[in-house]
């Protein structure tokens, strides 16, 4: 339904002279344009936009008392919340490189994360999930480069127990002043089919520019509030969340876990009106038995991706209520870590366009099938434009796998392009899958169960889930039991990399160059389940 909006006095409409190209240059921009309008509200606390900015100038002369030098990587693993969005702003302020890690990752995968990036810093939220993540990381790993572990806490305090006496706010505000639009801003690591996690680097002005995009396409605006289920350590929770809201002003509310009920009861307590996300949420949204007790009339946009979406699905997140969520302009959009923003359906586009296909290609990118003759032909999608990635981090040889001479990105995905240019994708190259809105990669956990005793040969593959979309199936070699398997990747890896489901077979069937032909797999599968 429509939106309803703040108090007109609350809202300030001033627009900038200049477009803002560095992150620390959009936080000043923010409190200038916005004032005390809130930013953030969570927990129980809000922050307006000026206490945003000045939260984050304190927090990165705190890394900087701390020996971070121009150009320092930080890893930020933690989940959403108001601290994140200060200690990853501060980050860039100070000079820095954003390095978000999973919140659901053990503290192996994240200490492997900190060594790659030889990161100097490392915020985490000690005690989430019931685990000593300062503990557990330093029993992971010396972290030779880390100058300091800061559990995030300390962020409200602004490190009030470092003493930044000698780094004045002049300091500061040069620091922050010698960013550039082309230096990097953030590396987000995106596992490959090698096992092997590859991590994309951005500069400032294509995070920036990317979240502009989004925000100036959904029509987000400063009256706006909006709802952040998705996670800041992902490009669509950290990019199209806290950078769009320092665009446009919107009011953010960080969720750290999703709770149905708490969720429902947010939207209508704080009368919400933006709610990006994974088809799972509108899924569970909209068949929650006690929904009716709610009133979620004020949502007014989403826009979700990252699986197939049902054409009913996306007709039933428009219909009024109480069949649907009435949802007033509803669109699905196609990206990745290496361009975040690729695609995106427009405000009036059909059931059928949103749920079928993934939109036209945003202002700044192209696409192009490739061998294409015309519209309709399928082929591996590329991408080219001003939000694709850098490259790769230390890896100049994936980095030109991936991005050819002429800058078209491979993305492995298959896909077909219409006359009206509308992207759908029906394959992939990849055996890359989704889970929960969640890139998983096959790869990463077959090396991972191939280290247990009893399991000689693995393979993993995507199978449908009715709430995850899809989740993972391993095929697996050898007398380890299903219970083994399955126990032994939980301690191993983030939950939702974790296989649902787990077969024995005598041998996995392969090509004639060795590769497992997982087609097969997933045929054996649909055989045995219907699905």
């Amino acid at each position: 339904m429509a939106s309803v909006p703040r108090a007109e006095e609350d809202v300030v409409v001033t627009q900038p002279v200049t477009r803002p190209v560095t992150l620390p240059g959009l936080v000043d921009d923010a409190a200038v344009r916005f004032g005390d309008h809130l930013a953030y509200v969570g927990e129980g606390r809000t922050l307006s936009y000026a206490g945003l900015a000045e939260r984050v100038r304190s927090v990165a002369r705190g890394y900087m008392a701390l020996g971070a030098e121009p150009g320092f990587r930080a890893v930020i693993w933690a989940p959403n919340s108001i601290e994140w969005a200060v200690a990853a702003l501060a980050v860039t302020y100070a000079g820095g490189i954003v390095v978000p890690a999973n919140s659901r990752y053990t503290a192996h995968e994240v200490a492997e994360v900190i060594d790659r990036t030889g990161a100097s810093l490392v915020v985490v939220a000690d005690g989430f999930l019931g685990k000593a993540q300062i503990a557990e990381l330093r029993a992971a790993s010396a972290l030779p480069s880390v100058l300091e572990v800061i559990d995030i806490v300390r962020i409200v305090g602004d490190l009030a127990d470092v003493d930044p006496s000698a780094i004045g706010p002049d300091t500061v505000a040069a620091r922050a002043g010698a960013v550039a639009d082309g230096d990097v801003a953030d590396i987000l690591f995106t596992s490959g089919t090698t096992g092997r996690s590859k991590g994309a680097m951005s500069a400032h002005r294509q995070t920036i520019g990317v979240a502009r995009a989004w925000a100036e396409l959904g029509g987000v605006r400063a009256e706006d509030r909006y709802l952040v289920v998705n996670p800041f350590f992902h490009s669509f929770g950290y990019k199209i969340g806290i950078v769009v809201g320092l665009l446009t002003g919107a009011t953010l509310y960080p969720v750290a876990t999703f709770d149905l009920a708490e969720t429902m009861g947010l939207i209508e307590r704080e009368r919400i009106t933006v709610l990006p996300g994974a088809p799972t949420i509108y899924q569970s949204l909209l068949t929650a038995p006690d929904r009716g007790d709610f009133d979620l009339s004020s949502l007014r946009l989403a826009v979700t991706g990252a699986a197939v979406v049902p054409v009913v699905l996306i007709e039933r997140m428009r219909e009024a209520a109480p069949a649907g969520l009435g949802i007033d302009q509803v669109v699905t959009a196609f990206g990745m870590t290496e361009a975040v923003v690729v695609t995106m359906c427009r405000e009036g586009d059909s059931a059928d366009t949103v749920a079928s296909t993934c939109g036209r290609a945003i202002p700044g990118m192209e696409i192009r099938i490739d061998g294409a003759a015309s519209p309709g032909d399928e082929g591996e999608l590329l991408v080219r434009g001003d939000f694709v990635m850098l490259g790769y981090l230390d890896d100049e040889e994936a980095t030109a796998a991936a991005i050819d001479a002429d800058g078209w990105l491979h993305t492995g995905d298959v896909g077909v392009v219409d006359e009206a240019g509308n992207l759908r994708i029906t394959d992939r190259l990849k055996d890359m899958y989704i889970s929960g809105g969640f890139n998983v990669y096959p790869a990463e956990i077959e090396q991972a169960l191939m280290r247990l005793d009893g399991v000689d040969d693995v393979a993993v593959v995507g199978v449908p889930d009715e709430r995850m979309g899809e989740v993972g199936k391993a095929f697996v070699v050898g007398s380890a039991s299903a219970d083994d398997v399955i126990a032994f990747a939980r301690d191993r890896l983030a939950n939702f990399k974790v296989p649902r489901h787990v077969a024995h077979v005598d041998v996995l069937p392969r090509n004639l160059g060795g590769k497992v032909l997982k087609n097969a797999l997933r045929d054996a599968h649909s055989a045995a389940t219907g699905k």
